[in-house]
C-alpha cells in the first residue's frame, strides 16, 4: 500500500489537471513537483506537505497540511489570487478517491499572495488540511 501523504498528492493533481476552469485560465494546467526552468507562467508547484499521526485509541488517522504554490509574470496580483480561488473551489470540501486511504476531510485553511524581487514574480500559496484513515 502506498502512503496516504502519496496518494492525495495523487489525487489532488488528477483533480487540478482535469479542472476546465484552471485549463482555460492557463491556457492548460501546468502543475509540478518541480518546475523545469522553462516552465511557461503561470504554474502551479506541489509545495511543502507535512503529515501527522491523528490517530485514536481505537483507530488509525494522518493529518496532512499540503501546500499548493501559484507562480505568475502578469503584472499585479489579481491572476495569482485568481487562479488561487480557483484552486480553492476544484479542491475544498473534494471528495477525492485514494487508493488504499480514505479521504476524510480536506479544506483550505490559508493563501497568501506576494511579489518576490529577486525573481520578478507573484508568487501565490493556499495550504490545505487534509484527514485521511486506512480504507476498511
Amino acid at each position: 500500500m502506498t502512503s496516504a501523504a502519496l496518494e492525495l498528492q495523487r489525487a489532488v493533481f488528477a483533480s487540478l489537471q482535469g479542472n476546465a476552469e484552471l485549463d482555460a485560465a492557463m491556457g492548460e494546467v501546468r502543475l509540478y513537483d518541480q518546475a523545469p526552468a522553462n516552465a511557461k507562467f503561470p504554474y502551479l508547484t506541489f509545495g511543502r506537505t507535512s503529515v501527522y499521526d491523528w490517530s485514536t485509541d481505537t483507530e488509525s488517522g494522518a493529518e496532512h497540511l499540503v501546500t499548493l504554490h501559484v507562480w505568475s509574470k502578469a503584472r499585479g496580483k489579481s491572476e495569482c489570487h485568481a487562479l488561487i480561488e480557483m484552486v480553492r473551489a476544484a479542491l475544498d470540501d473534494a471528495a477525492l478517491a485514494l487508493d488504499g486511504h480514505a479521504l476524510i476531510r480536506l479544506r483550505a485553511e490559508y493563501s497568501e499572495v506576494r511579489y518576490e524581487d529577486d525573481n520578478d514574480v507573484h508568487h501565490g500559496l493556499i495550504r490545505f488540511r487534509a484527514l485521511t484513515e486506512p480504507a476498511t
